[in-house]
């Protein structure tokens, strides 16, 4: 008994393992094989069905038929014999002839027909026979004979002739009733055999249906059922409900893609977790950051707006003190005097530059239409004294107009050109080209000097705060200029950069995010 079960957990543990194409393969094996008996057995049924036919309609009832004939071409001849020996009139022979050429015609298509069966063929043996030798004892001399000798024969041998052709009949109608017997054997034969054929396709009918159904059941259950459930539970953890699981059903592969499809699961969950898990400490750390933010640029607001008075005086009575008592003193005392007033000059400009930068973003933050061309025409006038004293010449391409804040956009395009002016070149006067041009929805300036340029290593170091390439004493400045464009470009959305590409000189690239109006206008010449 315990044989027994552990066989049948064997079994059903081995056909668990099968896969989907496994499953197929072997139904459709079986089912071909199935097919392929039943097809033979109606093709065995449908030649059975031929053959009788073809035995019925070829030989059996063509052999009765013909064998009519020959009895009904010597009932002629017997009928034509016995008028001409009663009345002596020679039309009488016209029947007998005809019979004659009839039973020579039936007899001809009779023989092949019964040659192959023994009994038939003995019956036309003895058929033949019996009316040879009624024709060659009556009916040959009777009709050879003249009228008168012929009624005398006829009458000498009427007994003899009546006795020899009842034995004929007697013989024709034997071979009648076995040829209408085994025509009727033939036509129960043939009955049978269509009776079988009909049941036979009636139960290949019925055994296709019973496969298609089969077919269709396992492919429910083993496949189109299995898939459904995978397919809700895939659509139920899609619609976000990771916490729910998928089993799997079916073949083996089925099996198999439902447990892969929940370790996908699980490790999307993990995933989530952990991001989760990251997205709330990044949370933190941006609201940490933008707090820390908040409070750095408080700080650099209140830092440098609170430093202005006591910087103020400092600067005021150091000049007052060396518009005094300048000269008047030694020279070392004279040079510490100056020393001072520059420094607090410095420091106040320094502390100007990081009030501006603190703002940006934070007090200039109206954001409106923009025309640049009116930006950098403001910007061109303020510039135009120095522009005046280098022989600087500035050209730019038509502006569009833009989204932003006016103030922070004019303090970039008065940074970005005096420093173009600044850092010029000593043997040849400035010349600036400020470029313009629209792709994908995103405006592209560059502002191109023939100054002394900028080396590669610093063309992310310019951008920071504070820092210099050159002394004060070769290049006045505080070092925030190129930190505060940086600023103001992201702050409209845009990025800034320095062209490696440009070698004479330099080429500040930056962009901005186009208006649907800005994209769409029509591009104008340079204006100077």
């Amino acid at each position: 008994m315990q044989t027994a079960i552990e066989t049948e957990s064997s079994d059903k543990g081995v056909l668990s393992s099968w896969t989907t194409r496994r499953w197929l393969r072997t139904g459709v094996a079986t089912t071909l094989a199935v097919l392929a008996v039943l097809g033979s057995l109606g093709g065995w049924a449908m030649w059975r069905t031929s053959q009788i036919t073809s035995e019925l309609v070829d030989r059996r009832s063509p052999a009765l038929i013909e064998a009519m004939r020959v009895e009904q071409a010597l009932v002629n001849q017997e009928t034509g014999i016995r008028g001409y020996g009663l009345s002596g009139r020679a039309d009488f022979l016209q029947p007998y002839a005809q019979g004659v050429t009839d039973e020579k015609a039936a007899l001809s298509l009779l023989r092949p027909l019964v040659k192959d069966d023994r009994a038939a063929a003995s019956d036309l043996a003895e058929v033949e026979r019996l009316a040879g030798t009624w024709q060659r004892r009556v009916a040959g001399p009777v009709s050879g004979a003249s009228a008168g000798e012929a009624v005398k024969l006829a009458t000498e041998r009427a007994a003899e002739g009546k006795s020899d052709f009842d034995a004929l009949r007697r013989a024709m109608a034997r071979q009648q009733d076995h040829l209408q017997s085994e025509r009727g054997a033939a036509t129960r034969t043939l009955r049978r055999a269509e009776t079988l054929r009909n049941w036979m396709f009636a139960v290949i009918a019925v055994v296709i249906i019973l496969v298609a159904v089969l077919i269709s059941e396992g492919l429910r259950r083993g496949v189109t059922r299995p898939l459904t459930r995978l397919g809700s539970a895939a659509r139920v953890v899609a619609q976000g409900r990771f916490d729910s699981s998928l089993a799997g059903t079916g073949p083996a592969d089925l099996r198999q893609l439902a447990f892969d499809v929940e370790a996908m699961r699980q490790r999307l969950v993990e995933e989530l977790k952990f991001s989760e898990q990251a997205r709330t400490l990044l949370d933190e750390q941006a609201e940490d950051l933008k707090r820390s933010n908040t409070e750095l640029e408080q700080f650099a607001y209140v830092a440098s707006h609170d430093l202005q008075e006591p910087l103020r005086k400092v600067s005021s009575f150091t000049q007052l003190l060396q518009r005094r008592y300048g000269g008047q003193l030694d020279a070392k005392a004279d040079q510490y005097i100056a020393f001072a007033v520059d420094g607090a000059n410095r420091m106040q400009t320094l502390i100007n530059d990081l009030l501006a930068f603190s703002r940006v973003g934070r007090v200039h933050n109206d954001q409106q239409t923009v025309d640049l061309e009116s930006v950098m025409g403001k910007v061109l006038d303020d510039l135009s004294v120095t522009m005046e004293e280098t022989g600087a010449e500035i050209t730019h391409d038509p502006l569009p107009t833009v989204v932003g804040d006016t103030t922070q956009l004019g303090m970039l395009w008065q940074n970005l050109l005096s420093n173009a002016i600044k850092f010029r070149s000593p043997d040849r006067p400035p010349r600036v080209q400020v470029g313009a041009a629209c792709h994908a929805g995103v405006w592209t300036f560059s502002v191109t000097d023939n100054g002394i340029g900028i080396a590669p290593e610093f063309h992310e170091k310019v951008f920071v705060l504070f820092q210099r390439l050159h002394t004060k004493d070769a290049y006045p400045g505080t070092g925030i200029g190129l930190a505060m464009c940086k600023k103001v470009v992201e702050f409209h959305g845009g990025t800034i950069s320095i062209d490696a590409d440009h070698t004479q000189g330099t080429r500040v690239v930056f962009t901005l995010p186009a208006t649907e109006t800005s994209s769409a206008a029509p591009e104008r010449g340079a204006q100077p």
